[in-house]
């Protein structure tokens, strides 16, 4: 079954992405972002790309084996913060890694263009998941991947492999290769999966770049990618709603003196019930 619908014209559209999540690993929710906030995210990821490239320098960012991956945006923008406050991305996180989780990863994909043959082989384009553990079926991460370009095979949508998710072993070969689809679907769309699904960037041959941006969620016991409390520092955390801030790790802090440990329950850095 192929699990798409449209948060505009379908008012059933949690109900069916949650079953699609849990059965085949996937679901693709339509209409989800506007076109100026769409327009805009084009122009502030190339602006970051940008700055990025100044600060860490080409060849570094080469080295790394990645293709146009934006990491900690928010760090040059906070306007990226805003897609923390998108209720539709919400309301998945809600019902899967709890309300309490946490952001392990924003990521922005700036994915270029080369002829088939001349694709680079990265980590991004084998297959792999996003969260290489087997918990016996305990569903503890979450991606959700707005496609800010519309997601075509031409450009290099994302592929993947239903039912793949929470399996203790690797699919082999030969199944990865039967199943594969690709997450084709409108700009403003979200792609969302089970972490443990079997995935891989397509290749890119449109002549143009395929932007999106990719969110991880786990439950707030595991360590994020990034501190993004260090990352962004204390004053930029402290301007953004308390669910942004949430998310983003600040109420799950880990002491560093008997001062902290002994802070009053209001001021504890890991509060009280998150998980």
């Amino acid at each position: 079954m192929t699990w798409i619908t449209n948060k505009k014209t379908d008012s059933n559209w949690l109900s069916k992405s949650l079953e699609g999540l849990r059965t085949d690993g996937y679901a693709i929710l339509e209409g989800v972002l506007e076109k100026d906030f769409i327009k805009q995210t084009e122009e502030m990821m190339y602006v970051v790309q940008k700055k990025i490239i100044q600060d860490i320098g080409l060849d570094r960012l080469q080295r790394a084996g990645e293709l146009g991956i934006l990491r900690i945006m928010a760090r040059y923008d906070n306007f990226f913060l805003k897609y923390l406050e998108i209720p539709e991305m919400l309301e998945i996180v809600d019902h899967t890694v709890s309300s309490t989780a946490v952001l392990h990863l924003q990521n922005g994909f700036i994915l270029p263009s080369f002829p088939s043959e001349k694709t680079p082989l990265v980590f991004q384009n084998a297959f792999h998941t996003d969260f290489p553990r087997y918990l016996n079926g305990y569903l503890a991460s979450i991606n959700a991947f707005f496609a800010i370009s519309p997601f075509t095979k031409e450009n290099g949508a994302t592929l993947f492999v239903p039912e793949s998710h929470q399996k203790p072993e690797r699919p082999d070969d030969e199944y990865i290769r039967l199943n594969t689809q690709y997450a084709e679907c409108a700009s403003g769309s979200l792609f969302l999966f089970d972490s443990t699904l079997y995935h891989a960037a397509g290749k890119n041959t449109s002549g143009q770049d395929r932007l999106s941006i990719n969110h991880q969620f786990t439950r707030s016991f595991f360590k994020q990618q990034i501190d993004y409390v260090k990352a962004l520092g204390n004053d930029a955390i402290l301007s953004q709603k308390s669910r942004t801030q949430q998310l983003l790790g600040w109420y799950t802090r880990v002491p560093a003196s008997l001062e902290d440990y002994y802070r009053s329950p209001e001021e504890r850095l890991y509060r009280k019930g998150q998980g």
